[in-house]
């Protein structure tokens, strides 16, 4: 038996170093590339760091697994920061299609099943005339499993750990004649935890509140796609989901200024898509082809407060049927078990894309879109409603007339409802000298007012104080120019990459306070009566102009097969023009979250020692420098060890697989106990244990969809 083990065991390192897979990367140019010839500097997380990882959400393995990504979680999503610049510049696209659900500034990333989740490219700045105007941090695609061997996929995780912490996922796939359908389902559920019973309010530190760190919450998501390929270069699909998430958060009765709710968080997310890829050539197998892809998708947003107690609301009274009373301010009395809607967010985009082939090393990316966005906020909007729309046409080339030389040119027209017609350039070159790559970039960005910028308004009470938020209609698009270097190196085992960049932003909109006479015409201000000192007013405003620098570095070192070592660090510096409105002047200030220092690293082991067993084992440390706010504190700095360890066992034939995984996140108990409502540096409830349990059935052989030129042909190794 040991010496069956041992000879499977060569005979599968001999087979992993024959047809070991070359990473492929496509978000920087929209067209396929080698990793390491990729003119955009492009950072991959592939399927074997996420398996060695084991993390458990997308905060999670980005935190985890890159040195510039930095999270703060809260209820309405995470606010999350790239190279100093939050989550409003930052694109997050699944399968090159936009995620959609923006509340408060915050993304809900529950959207994200990280157990369907085949490899995150991430491109910084806003490198690609593909993408418009919320790209300006950076792009993170996030490309899902797709299971298209013929035959039948059965898949079942389920990881359960401490402070009641579920994940379950589940797919069902089939691929029979011309049609194929995948069904995904995902739920995530836990306690919450409290870090701390204190809380700073009513003038003093409380010693008993109430307040959780992390809110108990449950979300789960049903998603299915369905494909049909009706002829041999034509394929076509339909796909949809929906998602449900609530939160729950506790009651601070003795201490009503507390930071605490009388109601709960529920969000309904929906989705459709329709689309098809057609090749237009009929050349061999594996040669260039040219192709038109056509895709039509609609989502929604929508979120509620479910109230636990009563409360009492302003609300806009409008309509000639209040008389007198139209256009002013109402409280009205919310009572238990009722649910009221504050944000309906829908969305409609339509894209046409085609790459070309051309003669002379040309490769054509081109692509026409549309999009329509749709506000519903009966209290937080003057009319209830609201709306915009943006078209834009793009045109990149990719020039390889030399085979060491790439230039990658690109021109973005956006046209848009409200700002009109704007043209932003891009353009990068790779050089390349044996296993070395230099890559220069220079990209501008151009991003206009949302719709909740433009004419969200609402009133917000905090304790005492109460601030009349309003949009502004008279905003002016914001504009960046992103400016990058890189020099990498890929060899047989070490690998090496430092990326300087630069990126200066202007205009940049913020939230700031202003006197009552400031305030646009015909936007009521009868609550605000003579601007009383319990009331303030804020307006969204282009105050702010930026910039932001930084250099990243990866290494990673293949000591032997089984053993790989990994090490990333990011350096970042920030520095913003903010209005001050005590002094009513302009001040220089760090960019809110920003660390001047974030760190991972990394050492994964892996080892078949027969076909019934392998094992894996990753230990990992992840940390921060200070974090820097210009309110309520600075986030503590910190560094925090983790373990995992995966278990493959029991293959039959290939076609039934199970794996047990065991870990241990902060290993040594590192607790941020900064009170109430100060800033954290992380929050992690301390040392935590889970083990999760996967069991996958699969019958039928693979199906090769890569259609990948000719000239970058690459051997891919199987699931």
């Amino acid at each position: 038996m040991t010496l069956l083990c041992l000879a499977s065991s060569l005979k599968a390192q001999d087979t992993l170093r024959t047809n070991r897979m070359e990473e492929v990367v496509v978000t920087g140019t929209g067209t396929q590339h080698r990793l390491k010839d990729a003119p955009v500097q492009t950072e991959v997380i592939t399927r074997r760091m996420l398996d060695s990882y084991g993390g458990k959400s997308i905060e999670e393995i980005l935190s985890g697994l890159t040195a510039s990504f930095a999270f703060s979680e809260g209820d309405m999503g995470s606010q999350m920061q790239l190279g100093g610049l939050s989550n409003s510049y930052i694109l997050i696209l699944i399968d090159g299609k936009r995620i959609h659900g923006d509340v408060g500034g915050e993304n809900d990333l529950g959207l994200i099943d990280p157990h369907n989740i085949e490899k995150i490219e991430i491109v910084k700045g806003a490198q690609s005339a593909l993408y418009g105007s919320d790209a300006m941090a950076g792009v993170i695609n996030i490309i899902t499993k797709k299971h298209t061997q013929k035959g039948v996929f059965v898949d079942n995780t389920t990881r359960y750990g401490m402070y009641n912490d579920v994940r379950q996922h589940n797919t069902l796939a089939f691929n029979i004649g011309k049609v194929g359908s995948q069904t995904n389902f995902q739920l995530q559920r836990n306690d919450g935890w409290q870090n701390t019973a204190e809380e700073y309010a009513e003038g003093m530190v409380l010693t008993d509140s109430k307040n959780k760190t992390v809110n108990m919450f449950r979300n789960w998501q049903l998603a299915e796609r369905l494909t049909f390929k009706p002829l041999k270069d034509l394929e076509l699909y339909a796909e949809g989901s929906y998602y449900k998430k609530n939160i729950c958060r506790p009651r601070n009765g003795r201490h009503p200024s507390c930071d605490v709710y009388t109601y709960d968080l529920r969000y309904n997310n929906a989705s459709a898509a329709i689309g098809g890829k057609w090749f237009l050539s009929d050349e061999a197998k594996g040669s260039m082809r040219n192709y038109l892809t056509l895709d039509a998708d609609w989502n929604k947003h929508a979120y509620y407060y479910d109230y636990t107690a009563r409360t009492y609301e302003y609300v806009l009274l409008q309509g000639e049927e209040f008389g007198e009373l139209d256009g002013e301010w109402y409280s009205v009395p919310m009572l238990p078990g009722q649910s009221k809607l504050q944000s309906d967010q829908q969305r409609a985009m339509a894209q046409l894309k085609g790459i070309f082939y051309l003669p002379y090393e040309n490769t054509l990316n081109t692509g026409a879109e549309f999009r329509y966005d749709y506000l519903n906020a009966p209290d937080r909007t003057e009319t209830g409603t609201a709306s915009d729309w943006t078209s834009a046409v793009y045109v990149q080339d990719e020039f390889n007339q030399l085979e060491w030389f790439n230039l990658t040119a690109g021109l973005r027209l956006v046209d848009n409802r409200n700002f009109g017609l704007r043209l932003t350039p891009k353009v990068s070159a790779m050089f390349s000298a044996g296993d070395f790559r230099f890559r220069l970039g220079w990209s501008q960005g151009f991003k206009t007012p949302t719709v909740k910028e433009l004419h969200y308004r609402y009133l917000h009470v905090m304790g005492s104080s109460t601030f009349f938020n309003i949009g502004n209609t008279s905003l002016n698009p914001q504009t960046s120019n992103y400016y990058s270097a890189n020099i990498e190196y890929r060899g047989r085992k070490l690998t090496a990459s430092v990326t300087g960049y630069l990126n200066k932003l202007d205009n940049m909109i913020a939230l700031v306070n202003v006197p009552v006479g400031e305030i646009p015409a015909g936007i009521t201000t009868a609550y605000l009566g003579d601007g009383s000192s319990n009331v303030q007013a804020r307006m969204y405003k282009n105050m702010d102009d930026a910039r932001t620098y930084g250099v990243d570095v990866t290494v990673s070192y293949q000591v032997m097969k089984d053993l790989l070592l990994s090490a990333a660090y990011s350096y970042l510096d920030t520095e913003a023009n903010l209005y001050d409105a005590s002094k009513d002047k302009m001040q220089t200030v760090t960019i809110d979250g920003t660390a001047h220092h974030k760190w991972n690293a990394s050492a994964m082991y892996s080892h078949t020692f027969c076909p019934q067993y392998k094992l894996g084992v990753n230990l990992s440390t992840r940390g921060s420098s200070t974090r820097f706010y210009q309110n309520n504190g600075n986030g503590s700095p910190f560094q925090i060890w983790r373990i995992n360890t995966t278990h493959d066992l029991g293959k039959s034939g290939k076609m039934l697989t199970y794996r047990i995984e065991v870990g241990v996140d902060n290993i040594f108990n590192y607790v941020d106990r900064t009170m109430h409502p100060y800033h954290l540096g992380n929050n992690t409830p301390g040392t935590t244990v889970y083990g999760t349990f996967s069991i996958k059935f699969k019958s039928g052989k693979r199906v090769n969809n890569y259609n990948f030129p000719t000239k970058q042909k690459t051997n891919y190794e199987e699931d």
